[in-house]
């Protein structure tokens, strides 16, 4: 449903005919592609009320829709209306963007509707960030050897944990490190088969991932959001391959997630069976995988190419590698804050109006007015 608060918009913007019309049409494209959908498609919703070499003309800035079919186009691609008719402060061009690999599933469609949805929402972010002058101090982490073999993302990891004073311990939640580190950190709606990606905007450096549900095992979120860290962090030798250099940035993952001498104190060598149980237990604490504990039993000597063989297949046979099917959850919430945090502070400083926040917040004023709940 679109929110009617929005269209009074439509009649207040002051911007000259030509450029909302060539503003109308580039929000026009961007909102189509994070939809995922064509402009054959987007007519076909309509009813053929529009056709397709309409949409074209209102794409090209050669023909503007009326109120009418700009609520029905709102509706179809699930953005307010006041989106075709605002302008973001600061546009986003993303920088050395590194998908994970796991995203090759991924159609081109797809791959595009992500890009623009997390464009958009680092838009509304930085623009937030720049409102209230609320950029936090940055203290990325950057290895300064070549990562070549698992022993170099081993070094790395035990670096990160001593740079960021993180000692020996599980660390409680990923993503509100990196937000504390100052990481820009997103979740967008996606596809099962993305996870995330990592790009470079100007000199901030910025994380999207997959959002997911609240009863969601959160493991694997866990898990991207340090390998994606690690795209950032690393520098690997120039003849690597891909598939190599994702195997380090998993084992850069690993080690942060489940530290060397912690793993061989708790797994042991020389024994011949896991149990379920156990691996439940190592998951709770932790915060990793039974598939990715035993990648780091085999990366660490705790077990050979045989064990690790036969506990695949085991894994897949019961079926674990499905989403949500392996026993055992971790508690940490694991999902991006520090934006909703810095719609609340804008709020409270009275710098935002409800519909400002609502905006930067991405949700409709009605929605965020129902989740307000103020104290004082």
């Amino acid at each position: 449903m679109v929110d009617i608060s929005y269209i009074f918009c439509i009649f207040v913007n002051t911007n000259s005919p030509a450029t909302m019309k060539t503003n109308f049409a580039n929000r026009l494209i961007s909102a189509r592609k994070m939809a995922g959908i064509s402009l054959q498609s987007l007519a076909d919703k309509l009813g053929n009320v529009v056709s397709k070499q309409s949409l074209n003309k209102y794409e090209q800035g050669k023909m503007r829709p009326n109120s009418e079919v700009v609520i029905a186009i709102s509706n179809i691609l699930n953005v307010p209306v006041n989106y075709f008719y605002s302008e973001p402060e600061i546009k986003i061009s993303f920088l050395n963007l590194e998908f994970r690999k796991y995203s090759s599933k991924l159609s081109p469609i797809e791959e595009e509707s992500i890009k623009e949805k997390a464009k958009e929402a680092f838009e509304r972010y930085f623009g937030l960030d720049n409102l209230l002058n609320a950029e936090d101090d940055r203290q990325y982490f950057s290895y300064p050897h070549i990562i070549a073999i698992p022993e170099d993302a081993e070094n790395a990891a035990i670096q990160l944990r001593q740079e960021w004073n993180l000692g020996y311990d599980p660390i409680p939640d990923v993503i509100d490190m990196l937000e504390d580190k100052g990481y820009k950190v997103i979740e967008i709606e996606a596809p099962d088969s993305f996870d995330g990606f990592k790009a470079d905007v100007g000199d901030k450096k910025v994380i999207a991932l997959r959002k997911t549900n609240p009863n969601d095992d959160v493991v694997r979120k866990r898990f991207t959001a340090l390998h994606e860290l690690a795209h950032h962090s690393l520098k690997f030798s120039e003849n690597i391959s891909e598939k190599e250099e994702e195997k380090l940035c998993h084992a850069f993952a690993s080690a942060l997630l489940y530290p060397a001498e912690m793993a061989r104190k708790e797994m042991q060598k020389e024994r011949f069976h896991f149990y379920e149980n156990e691996l439940g237990l190592i998951k709770e604490r932790w915060g990793i995988s039974f598939s990715a504990t035993f990648s780091r039993a085999l990366q660490l000597g705790i077990i050979d190419k045989n064990v690790y063989k036969r506990f695949n297949i085991g894994y897949r046979a019961r079926k674990y590698h499905v989403p949500n099917k392996e026993p055992g959850r971790f508690r940490g919430k694991e999902r991006p804050v520090r934006m909703e945090r810095l719609v609340y502070v804008g709020l409270a400083k009275e710098v935002l109006t409800i519909n400002e926040a609502a905006y930067f917040a991405g949700i409709s004023s009605w929605e965020l007015r129902s989740q307000m709940n103020q104290l004082v």
